[in-house]
């Protein structure tokens, strides 16, 4: 095991000692390998053994959802399911200490591939899930090759997407058509109309995030939209002619046309200005629509109009992720059982299911489906569909173990951008620390 993954662990032990954790993990196994129930055995007149699995999840809406369906799941396939359920920092820590602690009482776990997936990967946390996947006829060909793109290490599947999302251009469709302007297909006419449409001392042309760290997944898109990105062949490349124009472009639209305390703004902040009726093009993720289309959270719910996320010099290439996905415990000692449960939860009948309840799935069937898209604005899931095209990338982040201190030294670069400082000099010091991190990790 490598040097810095060997610390993780060891820190994780450590943890696991300070909270008292480990006897809990004694005897939180989710009922054991068997369970026993009243039930006649039909061949043997005796008790029915029941098998069940324990799943660890996030306190999201797709919990919730799948909830209220797994006594379908039970009465099918006769094995019973235990969730317990945390906040997604909470979550990490979790399954963090119990993985570190070679607990063998995770059978399914949900997890963020793009924050947690690397390093849960690299340490030996996951089950390969390829041989479960090849045994069924074609079954990943409807997914989003994008949103498999996070949960794979070459050819080998560590997890399934559960919930994706992409970058989307969000816009005020009152002030477009009164303005008599199209909505902007390509970076060049976002900055154009931005520029025309901002209003100093009240309605800001552009919003996106500004915060340090929060920033670097919605810059993304432009990175990628101008030919850069994070790293090629490890090696990273802040300080390239692309990465440049994209840090000057997007910090100059926020700078020049964006409102004021931007800096200081995640997405809620900049959400909130957006749906307060005080900005004109918002870019984010597609998740987070129903904030602008809900009339208790926004002042302009019913003027609000989405598009694909527009063309850079390089061609329109939008970030289009798995934000949580399942995998299975590698110590897990039901693998079959807990296999079962995520082909029942992926089917796309269930993926159906659960997205007209309003959790984005994985599955093109069911994004070209009436009912899939029945909870979304017929505009945001033609984007969505668009962007999930061959074109987009699958990461909005740089893909490392600590993703936390990457996106932080980037962040620094963005802020420099805002402030109108010199960006080049922030890159190339930003460069030298992600270099580090990366060779940190080899």
């Amino acid at each position: 095991m490598k040097k810095n993954l060997t610390g993780f662990k060891k820190a994780a032990g450590y943890l696991a000692l300070a909270v008292g954790i480990t006897s809990v993990l004694v005897g939180c196994n989710g009922g054991g390998e068997t369970t026993k129930t009243s039930e006649p055995n039909s061949s043997d007149g005796g008790e029915k053994k029941v098998q069940e699995i324990r799943i660890v999840a996030a306190n999201h809406p797709w919990t919730e959802s799948i909830k209220k369906e797994l006594p379908a799941f039970e009465k099918e396939t006769g094995i019973k399911v235990k969730i317990d359920s945390y906040f997604e920092d909470q979550l990490t820590q979790k399954t963090s200490v119990e993985f570190a602690s070679n607990s063998k009482n995770i059978d399914v776990v949900m997890f963020r591939p793009l924050q947690d997936g690397k390093m849960y990967h690299q340490s030996g946390y996951f089950a390969d899930i390829s041989s479960y996947v090849s045994k069924e006829n074609d079954y990943t060909k409807d997914f989003f090759p994008s949103s498999l793109g996070s949960v794979k290490d070459g050819d080998n599947l560590y997890g399934l997407p559960l919930v994706t999302e992409t970058q989307v251009l969000y816009y005020r469709k009152d002030i477009l058509e009164e303005a008599g302007l199209e909505v902007p297909k390509t970076l060049e006419e976002l900055e154009e109309q931005a520029k025309q449409l901002h209003e100093p001392d009240g309605v800001a042309g552009f919003v996106s995030r500004g915060k340090r760290a929060a920033a670097v997944t919605q810059f993304s898109s432009y990175l990628y939209g101008f030919g850069g990105d994070f790293m090629v062949d490890g090696k990273a490349t802040l300080t390239s002619p692309e990465a440049i124009e994209a840090f000057n472009y997007y910090g100059n639209l926020l700078k020049d046309y964006g409102p004021k305390g931007t800096l200081n703004m995640s997405w809620p902040e900049a959400m909130a200005v957006f749906t307060q009726g005080k900005a004109v093009f918002y870019t984010d993720a597609s998740s987070l629509f129903t904030n602008a289309t809900d009339p208790s959270k926004s002042q302009v719910s019913d003027k609000v109009g989405f598009a694909p996320f527009p063309a850079g010099p390089k061609g329109s290439k939008p970030y289009n992720v798995t934000s949580w996905a399942l995998g299975i415990g590698a110590n897990s000692e039901k693998k079959d059982a807990a296999w079962e449960f995520i082909k029942w939860v992926e089917s796309e009948e269930m993926v159906l299911k659960l997205q007209a309840e309003g959790n984005p799935g994985a599955r093109i069937s069911v994004w070209n489906s009436p009912e899939g898209t029945a909870k979304f604005p017929e505009d945001l899931a033609e984007a969505i569909g668009i962007n999930g095209g061959e074109n987009a990338v699958p990461y909005d982040r740089p893909v490392v173990i600590n993703v936390g201190a990457a996106r932080d030294a980037i962040g620094d670069v963005i802020i420099a951008a805002i402030e109108g400082n010199d960006v080049k000099a922030a890159a190339e010091k930003a460069e030298e620390e992600f270099q580090k991190i990366i060779d940190s990790e080899k």
